[in-house]
């Protein structure tokens, strides 16, 4: 495949991310708006107790850009108007203010007071910090630095139109005496919330149009290959040698020697390619979906995907040999082509004709027994210490590959070996995990053996290798030769 179309194809998948979050994302701030808010259209939190010994509580500065006025326009002071309810638990007089906040510090320095800090929910219990100190010198209501302001006996409602500023807000008894205790709920009410979803939803739509375009780039045939399709040919894909027990063809040729320490920082020379198979990943899932879809309608798998999904499951496979089967100290190739003298090679025979039903229910339900075993093989894997560095237990847990590849690991390190039989059971895990994947996949409707099948070559249709022990000739019968006679 030429470098123009896997940039193509990153750039593509890239757009389409973005396209999903903010499509999704504006899909979810058109709904709050629509659904979220109450009758006098405030967004508004659930109703909580707050209270305290001291005199007053107070929020940590609330910082919403520039003051008004000043030298750069501030979209905060155009967002919309805040209500703050408070109703006192002894049915008092109540004060709550907003004010900005050096005029807050100013007026409670040197007053016993707490400041909102966080929460914890389930139950929902409030944290404070405490200020040590006496009585406030005034109430509250007396100064005349608060922008905004109520009191009285009874549920008091705030309202205040944002401007920019930093601002705290505070709620004290009327008259300035300690111990507050109120059920307190803030809102908002904005028209902003749709305005910015619908935008985020038409940028998303722009957005997955020119990924579309970009994927439908990266995935076009070449022109050999439309030059066939245009006569009616459709090229071979499968592996290049045919006959093999299974249409997903995964193969691994250990080196015959390996490095004793390279295999410690083979997933740190990786990085790379693990940057560019995130995209690519994203690019698979996008476009299985797509050959889902006209699976579904016409029966067939398109082939121009077949081959990019193939060729993305092939890199793949070469970064995994590589640097966590540690079979080979060759560094792969960025490349989505078959390399046929790299060590580790993945293919997939296409299908001419595809079940449309089963595309609906094989990815999920079909798969679910040999996705379970495949968790076992190759879930990710932990070590450390659960109650922290100073927890006398160690707790490992995670997939049989990655377990059984650190110990190949450790033995090379100690003796330079890989242990041969050790590599057959990796490798054996791996080809049933690839096999499992090409039928999720939707690349093939052949369901998946329930085995093993170990050893760096792939096993034919009889299901014997060409390294395999040639078979004897059964012993003579003697009965049988009795009888004859």
């Amino acid at each position: 495949m030429r470098t123009s179309k896997i940039i193509a194809l990153v750039l593509g998948s890239i757009l389409a991310l973005g396209s999903l979050g903010l499509i999704g994302g504006g899909a979810v701030l058109v709904w709050a708006h629509n659904t979220q808010r109450d009758v006098d259209g405030y967004y508004t939190t659930e109703t909580h107790r707050y209270e305290t010994d001291t005199y007053a509580i107070a929020t940590r500065q609330i910082d919403l850009g520039a003051d008004p006025g000043g030298p750069s326009w501030n979209p905060i002071s155009s967002i919309g108007t805040a209500r703050i309810v408070v109703d006192p638990a002894d049915g008092g007089e109540v004060f709550v203010g907003i004010g900005r906040s050096r005029d807050v510090r100013a007026y409670l320095d040197g007053v016993e007071h707490v400041t909102f800090e966080s929460t914890r929910r389930d139950p929902f219990v409030p944290r404070y910090r405490l200020a040590e100190g006496g009585p406030p010198a005034t109430p509250p209501g007396e100064e005349g630095f608060w922008v905004a302001s109520e009191e009285g006996a009874g549920t008091q409602t705030l309202t205040w139109d944002v401007e920019g500023g930093s601002y705290t807000v505070v709620v004290m008894r009327a008259d300035g005496s300690a111990g507050v205790a109120v059920d307190a709920s803030a809102g908002l009410a904005t028209g902003w919330l749709g305005v910015i979803g619908a935008g985020s939803i038409g940028l998303g739509l722009v957005l997955a149009a020119v990924s579309l375009a970009l994927l439908l780039i990266g995935t076009s045939d070449d022109e050999t290959t439309a030059t066939q399709a245009a006569a009616g040919v459709r090229a071979p894909v499968g592996p290049p040698p045919f006959g093999r027990a299974h249409p997903v063809w995964l193969e691994g040729r250990r080196d015959p020697q390996l490095s004793r320490w390279l295999w410690l920082v083979k997933w740190f020379l990786a990085i790379p390619h693990l940057i560019v198979l995130a995209f690519l990943g994203a690019a698979a899932f996008g476009l299985t979906i797509v050959a889902g879809v006209v699976i579904l309608f016409t029966g067939r798998y398109p082939t121009s995907i077949f081959r990019i999904v193939v060729g993305i499951l092939r890199w793949g496979w070469r970064v995994v040999f590589y640097a966590f089967v540690l079979g080979t100290d060759r560094y792969p190739p960025f490349t989505l082509d078959d390399v046929p003298d790299y060590p580790a090679r993945f293919d997939v025979a296409e299908p001419q004709r595809m079940s449309q039903p089963l595309v609906l229910v094989k990815w999920w339900l079909l798969a679910l027994p040999h996705l379970l075993i495949v968790a076992v093989f190759v879930g990710g894997w932990t070590f450390g210490f659960p109650g922290g560095a100073d927890d006398g237990r160690i707790v490992f847990s995670g997939g049989l590959v990655g377990l059984l590849a650190l110990i190949a690991g450790v033995g090379l390190l100690f003796n330079g070996r890989y242990p041969p039989g050790l590599f057959d059971l990796i490798m054996g895990m791996e080809r049933w995990t690839a096999r499992v994947l090409g039928y999720v996949l939707l690349m093939t409707d052949d369901y998946p053996p329930f085995r093993l099948d170990p050893g760096g070559e792939e096993p034919p249709a009889g299901g014997r290798r060409a390294s395999d022990p040639p078979a004897r000739d059964p012993e003579p019968d003697p009965l049988a030769d009795s009888a004859t006679e």
